[in-house]
């Protein structure tokens, strides 16, 4: 059986820059951050006072455009689902326009679906409810709980708004969850299992329970509460952890030839999607970065390319001591000689790390790199650890063909996942 070949038709992305792609390719350009002072709940008692928050303003997105709730989801509807579904909403409304695929037909329909995960799902919603369980009694508990924080239902409510009745399915491996939920997506295409996959990563985790835990579990940085956009810093020595951040990404994947057939805009390809697990520590990657290298050389595999053929690496990235040199190390040993040719980066140190949409935010930034022939750079990258011998575009974005663009995505219990795109057909 020969599989059919997936391209991306539409993309969109709510991020602590901006609402929408063009606007948050710009700000990550410049060498924005959207990392502050958490002013949306009480921090004070907090050892981390800091994240990557949706801006609600101008002044928080620096005059690019933010995000009103309000004109995504109608307020009685908004107060029963926790913060990751309209997230995904906003992100998937751009998405579905930039593809101008809104089938009427429904055959169409029928074979559309929606594949859109969340690595921890309604946080917040769980958490109210929990102290509203015990401080009123059962009798107070909305019977909207369930249906407003599982995980699968910013798929479902994608699904419901567009009328999408193909595969509705849901990611949920951690960090690595709108990596996953992509390349899932683009296998059920494969398969021709649908034509047409809206698909991609949401999380609404910043809350005081998120904060408190990633801290408990010493995570998340503590050091730069004063000074917060120099806080996600990945490969520099003086790195204490990762930001939280929050968001969506989401895209349109599409069969070729039934977008070819309906003139669609090609922002890309999925060429490469590769899968492994550390089967080492629920949190910690393998030290020998085994995982990552796994499912890069798979995704690899699957593409047909060679490592000479890449040219960029969005990387995981995330600013953690133990990890980012992990990573780093699992590239140079796949790539060799051939990692004097590339440059990797990491946007987590412009936005945070936004857990399950990250995968999904970086994919769109990968597809960015590929056609804009510039790659975005690593901020605070001042004074790199010991053994980053490689071009990790420190500071400032750098202007470079890109032919083929690699991204990967780690995540808790030993998941990893990498994409590889290239350009148009």
């Amino acid at each position: 059986m020969e599989l059919r070949r997936v391209v991306v038709t539409g993309m969109g992305m709510l991020t602590p820059l901006a609402r929408g792609v063009g606007p948050n390719w710009d700000r990550l350009l410049r060498g924005d951050s959207g990392v502050r002072v958490i002013d949306s709940f009480r921090v004070d008692d907090l050892a981390c006072r800091i994240a990557g928050q949706i801006p609600l303003n101008p002044e928080q997105s620096a005059g690019a455009p933010w995000y009103v709730p309000d004109d995504w989801m109608d307020e009685r509807d908004r107060r029963r689902v926790d913060e990751f579904i309209p997230f995904a909403l906003v992100a998937a409304a751009e998405a579905v326009e930039d593809s101008g695929w809104n089938p009427d037909d429904q055959e169409d329909r029928d074979r559309t679906g929606v594949l859109v995960g969340s690595g921890i799902g309604g946080l917040q919603r769980i958490y109210e409810t929990s102290l509203l369980l015990e401080e009123r009694g059962p009798r107070r508990v909305s019977p909207f709980f369930i249906p407003g924080a599982i995980a699968n239902m910013a798929s479902g409510h994608i699904s419901i708004q567009f009328g999408f009745r193909g595969p509705n399915h849901a990611v949920v491996t951690a960090c690595a969850t709108g990596t996953h939920a992509i390349g899932d997506a683009a296998r059920l295409i494969m398969f021709d299992d649908a034509d047409v996959m809206i698909a991609g990563g949401t999380e609404g985790a910043v809350n005081r329970l998120g904060m408190v835990g990633f801290t408990a579990a010493r995570a998340v940085s503590t050091g730069f509460n004063d000074t917060p956009e120099k806080a996600s810093r990945p490969w520099d020595r003086d790195r204490d952890g990762f930001v939280m951040g929050e968001g969506a990404g989401v895209v349109v994947l599409e069969e070729l030839e039934h977008a070819r057939a309906r003139g669609a805009t090609i922002h890309a390809e999925i060429i490469g999607y590769g899968l492994s697990g550390d089967a080492y520590h629920v949190t910690a990657p393998a030290p020998d970065g085994s995982g990552g290298y796994r499912a890069m050389a798979a995704a690899l595999k699957r593409s047909g390319l060679t490592t000479a053929d890449i040219d960029y690496i969005n990387a995981h990235g995330t600013s953690t001591p133990l990890g980012d040199e992990i990573e780093l190390n699992a590239v140079m040993r796949l790539f060799g000689d051939d990692v004097d040719n590339l440059c990797m980066s990491s946007t987590k140190s412009a936005v945070g790390h936004l857990l399950g949409a990250a995968g999904a935010v970086e994919a769109i930034y990968c597809i960015k790199a590929l056609n804009e022939g510039v790659v975005p750079p690593t901020l605070n990258l001042e004074n790199p650890s010991e053994g980053c011998d490689m071009n990790l575009v420190p500071l400032t974005a750098q202007e470079r063909p890109v032919r083929n663009a690699m991204s990967n995505s780690f995540g808790f219990g030993g998941t990893n996942a990498t994409l590889i795109m290239t350009r148009a057909p």
